[in-house]
């Protein structure tokens, strides 16, 4: 089989140019003693083309208004992708009719075992308008924003303002933020609706009751239940909401407020400007390099790398997609980070998340997996981004390469820390919206999802005054992109935190070893359960009040150093 040679000409080309090469993997004659071979061909294919797939959506992310880059990654979103994954779904069928079976691939079998038995021809069209219109999203995000004393600023870049010591100007910002999202409230709410139906269709295809059990196989969840995700729920609410509680009501006492407000959340208790850890995108990068060569010399090694080869996108700009991710160039080998920065204490964070990705990327690549067995779930994935923000955090100040001063480190650790504990609250939210919608019938309707938002945000987040500003409180399940784009994708971070902080403490006691069972465990890509993943770090997988409030409880202990 000759394939093209580079994911470029591989993108060029149409479905049905790319079909025949399924074809010619799945009419060849398979045995067990071909197999490793046969599916060593299909792994190069499938690195090609996503490879391919990757950087058309890379490419438009950076640049949404470019009609062609728009017309690109449509195409391959909802054209060629459906497509490819009925035909992943065929291939696998033919290994597991053969009873084919290897050391490191039994995750894998239990994907492919899966994915066929939920896989149905007559949701690959469903599939790819639910494609088509989270394109029609991220249009409608990527370009709002904001009128900023008569200059247009894409919404990331109000976010300095919103840390202003100055009241009225963080307010301001604030509103403005929230403004454009309230403002297309009902077109994003008629998008969703679309999305809902098409995903319940989908789910009823496949003979779920719901999207959310279809979607809860669908992403392997093998190791857990819904039943498991309520348990997190509920020990967030019992561990996790009174910690955020306290730290809210620290700040409103030390602002001297009698009610904080939302605007209030992030600005600094002592009104001193918001931290500016870099003002250049190349400072911003040589820093995190030495940032990441004090953590590990091979994961600086990494970083040096992206830096040298251009694989990073880091600032803000018009037009740009919203958010920030990593992906992967398979073929050659590399990752790629996308964020928006524009200079805030948050953006490191941003930062040193996604190169935990890219590190993970870096380490299965070294390991030489097959494309299946790159994907270690976003439980385990996200292990790899949050332990790095905690693990980098002690280079963060300028004598030891990085980028505070000691008082404005002191406030990005405490900021940083506390973001952990507030993040539980929203996590739960995020996760038992969408647990919601797809298992209750009022999940169709508009107004309905956006009180059932409105009750969570009350179960979940006190002490910020939200009065008068309902629209405006609604409006943030409107911007998180998750649950337009990646349903159900959100969980994964909450009980990765819980993974994260395990390593943490490891590193705390022992960070060499701490550090070298971190790197095994992102190298074995998937070729493991996710519990022996989590085993392989260092750490457990849990859900339990017992499991949170010990390890919210080392974090409120690490922020009561720095407090003093």
């Amino acid at each position: 089989m000759m394939l093209p040679q580079t994911s470029t000409d591989f993108a060029k080309l149409s479905w049905d140019e790319i079909l025949p090469i399924y074809n010619d993997l799945y009419y060849r004659p398979l045995t067990l003693d071909n197999a490793k071979l046969w599916l060593k061909e299909w792994s190069e294919f499938e690195d090609l083309l996503g490879e391919a797939r990757e950087q058309v959506y890379f490419d438009y992310t950076c640049e949404t208004g470019n009609d062609v880059k728009e017309a690109n990654n449509l195409r391959f979103q909802t054209e060629i992708e459906p497509n490819a994954a009925e035909q992943r779904v065929r291939l696998s069928r033919r290994l597991l009719e053969i009873g084919y079976a290897e050391p490191g691939l039994e995750e894998s079998l239990r994907r492919f075992r899966t994915t066929n038995e939920i896989f149905r021809e007559e949701n690959v069209a469903l599939k790819a308008e639910v494609e088509r219109i989270n394109t029609e999203y991220q249009k409608v995000t990527g370009a709002m924003s904001a009128d900023w004393n008569g200059e247009e600023l894409p919404l990331p870049r109000l976010r300095p303002f919103m840390l202003d010591p100055d009241r009225q100007v963080r307010e301001k910002a604030w509103r403005l933020h929230r403004k454009p999202y309230v403002d297309a409230r009902d077109q994003l709410a008629v998008l969703f609706s679309e999305q809902y139906a098409i995903r319940q269709q989908i789910a009823h295809n496949a003979g779920f009751k719901d999207f959310r059990d279809y979607a809860h196989i669908e992403k392997h969840r093998f190791d857990y239940t819904p039943q498991d995700c309520y348990a997190f729920h509920d020990a967030v609410e019992a561990k996790g909401v009174p910690a955020a509680a306290r730290i809210i009501e620290r700040r409103r006492q030390r602002l001297g407020f009698d009610a904080l407000r939302p605007w209030d959340v992030g600005v600094d208790p002592a009104g001193r400007p918001a931290l500016r850890p870099f003002e250049t995108a190349d400072e911003f990068i040589a820093k995190a390099v030495s940032v990441f060569r004090q953590v590990d010399p091979v994961l600086g090694g990494y970083f040096k790398t992206m830096q040298d080869e251009g694989l990073l996108d880091l600032q803000s700009r018009k037009g740009k997609a919203p958010g920030g991710y990593m992906t992967e160039l398979a073929k050659k080998q590399r990752p790629l980070i996308f964020m928006n920065a524009s200079g805030v204490a948050d953006d490191l964070v941003t930062l040193v998340h996604e190169a935990g990705h890219s590190f993970h990327g870096f380490e299965q690549f070294a390991s030489d997996l097959l494309f299946c067995q790159r994907w270690p779930g976003m439980e385990m994935a996200e292990v790899g981004s949050m332990a790095m923000e905690l693990l980098s955090a002690p280079y963060w100040s300028r004598d030891r390469g990085g980028y505070y001063s000691e008082d404005d480190y002191v406030r990005a650790r405490i900021d940083h820390l506390e973001a952990i504990i507030l993040f539980f609250p929203h996590c739960a939210t995020v996760d038992a919206f969408q647990h919601w919608i797809y298992t209750d019938p009022a999940g169709a309707d508009a107004d309905a999802r956006d009180a059932a938002w409105l009750d969570l945000r009350r179960r979940f987040e006190k002490g910020i005054d939200y009065t008068e500003l309902e629209p405006e409180w609604t409006a943030r399940w409107y911007q998180q992109l998750h649950i337009f784009e990646v349903p159900f994708y959100y969980i994964e971070y909450g009980i990765a935190q819980l993974g994260a902080l395990q390593v943490w403490r490891n590193a705390l006691a022992d960070q060499a070893t701490a550090l070298a069972a971190y790197r095994h465990a992102l190298s074995l890509g998937s070729t493991r359960p996710l519990p022996e993943l989590f085993e392989a770090a260092g750490v457990k997988l849990a859900f339990d009040g017992e499991t949170i409030g010990e390890l919210v409880e080392l974090v409120d202990t690490e922020l009561e150093k720095l407090y003093r």
